[in-house]
């Protein structure tokens, strides 16, 4: 099955249980086809509120973390450089999951795709 990073908002959602969420996630869990980015993990926890942290721990630990290494900033790099030339400003943290997906020859799972300028590693949920 084709492994699939799940951003931030997908990964919110999911802990707000909103139920497309829980199900594609759910579903992903079963195949081991889950990854998390350690960035999202980052915003997770940055945003979490402390009664959440048991849930935000639990829903962490089941999934595969992708870290970033050194071909990655570098693919990440050359996304930012490359769309700061058209005039699309993307976050340090995009570019990296960006480049996570592409090295890795991932999908992510976003309803940002704005963020993702790299329409062919974008996976549709809706």
């Amino acid at each position: 099955m084709q492994k699939i990073i799940i951003d931030t908002d997908i990964a919110i959602d999911y802990l707000r249980g909103l139920e497309y969420a829980k199900k594609f996630i759910n579903g992903l869990w079963g195949s081991d086809a889950a990854y998390l980015s350690i960035l999202s993990v980052y915003e997770l926890y940055a945003g979490m509120k402390e009664k959440e942290r048991e849930d935000t721990d639990n829903f962490i630990k089941a999934f595969n973390i992708e870290f970033i290494d050194y071909a990655i900033a570098r693919k990440g790099t050359e996304l930012f450089k490359k769309y700061r030339k058209t005039g699309i400003s993307l976050t340090t943290v995009d570019c990296l999951i960006a480049a996570s997906a592409i090295v890795k020859k991932y999908k992510i799972a976003t309803r940002n795709i704005k963020h993702y300028p790299e329409k062919d590693i974008i996976y549709r949920l809706f």
